[in-house]
């Protein structure tokens, strides 16, 4: 995992530095890229396209696609407008750091570029594999994914969800492009089969849904220190939650239901899911 790290962090910090942007922009487009996080969207990248033999040159680019979607909606849903937050990953949000007009317009910027990074020639990419990516991305992170769940998410504020329109919440704003990652990273193969993209999307869904529940469970018992963003924000700003809804205990249970379905889910996957099988640990083990 951590080889698979610091293989992306290099890669985003070269790309990044290539940019031919204004310096301000580039300076804020790096500070909630680089910034400390797991990295984890990109190691579904590298975890997916290991299980069915995909070049890593491919998997490089399409895993900096996933974290610069991924920075640019941390970005976006820090701003005043939305969770008005002063901290992430520890250190002061791009808007504080900067100012709310860079913020939005670096969000703009690796939104867009997250796309020409796939698209481009350097990708490795055919141009087969490149439209389906592109498209397998744009729809999680669009209207019916990430962007959609947000918008649910922001509606359902002060008001408490029954469980089915809670977990459509959670399957949109985060499970969508945790999905798109694990499929992108399949799609970059030149031999996945139709059934282990079945497969590979079973397990996203589950680990989709699960990363929620645990941040869901994070929120109340960790520390804002722990978390690098202020604990206990989703009571204080009226979100639905898990624990909310069906008490701690049965919060803890659930996570651990999706992480053995998720297994259960790439058993036939191929011999080569090693990587995968410690992501969906990591994700009901974590503690921020």
């Amino acid at each position: 995992m951590l080889e698979y790290q610091q293989r992306i962090q290099a890669f985003l910090n070269a790309s990044l530095n290539n940019l031919d942007v204004p310096e301000r922009l580039r300076a804020a487009m790096r500070y909630s890229t680089l910034s400390g996080g797991k990295r984890f969207r990109a190691l579904l990248v590298y975890a997916s396209g290991l299980a069915v033999n995909a070049p890593l040159n491919r998997l490089d680019s399409v895993a900096a696609a996933l974290e610069y979607v991924h920075a640019y909606s941390l970005i976006h849903d820090d701003l005043p407008a939305m969770d008005d937050d002063d901290l992430r990953r520890g250190l002061p949000t791009n808007h504080i750091q900067y100012d709310e007009a860079t913020a939005i317009l670096a969000g703009d910027a690796l939104q867009t570029l997250a796309f020409e990074m796939i698209a481009s020639a350097s990708s490795g990419l055919s141009d087969a594999q490149a439209r389906s990516i592109c498209l397998k991305l744009a729809v999680g992170s669009g209207q019916t994914g990430m962007v959609g769940g947000q918008i649910l998410d922001i509606q359902a504020t002060n008001h408490q969800l029954d469980r089915r329109a809670l977990e459509n919440v959670h399957r949109r704003k985060t499970g969508a492009l945790i999905n798109a990652a694990v499929i992108c990273g399949a799609l970059c193969g030149d031999h996945t089969t139709e059934s282990q993209l079945s497969g590979l999307s079973d397990y996203a869904d589950n680990i989709g849904l699960a990363f929620q529940v645990v941040d869901d469970i994070l929120d109340i018992e960790s520390s804002t220190q722990e978390l690098g963003k202020p604990s206990g924000s989703d009571v204080e700003n009226g979100k639905s939650t898990y624990p909310a809804l069906i008490g701690l205990q049965k919060s803890k249970k659930l996570a651990q239901t999706l992480y053995q379905e998720s297994i259960v889910s790439i058993a036939a996957i191929s011999d080569n899911t090693s990587l995968l099988e410690d992501l969906a640990k990591l994700v009901v083990e974590r503690t921020k």
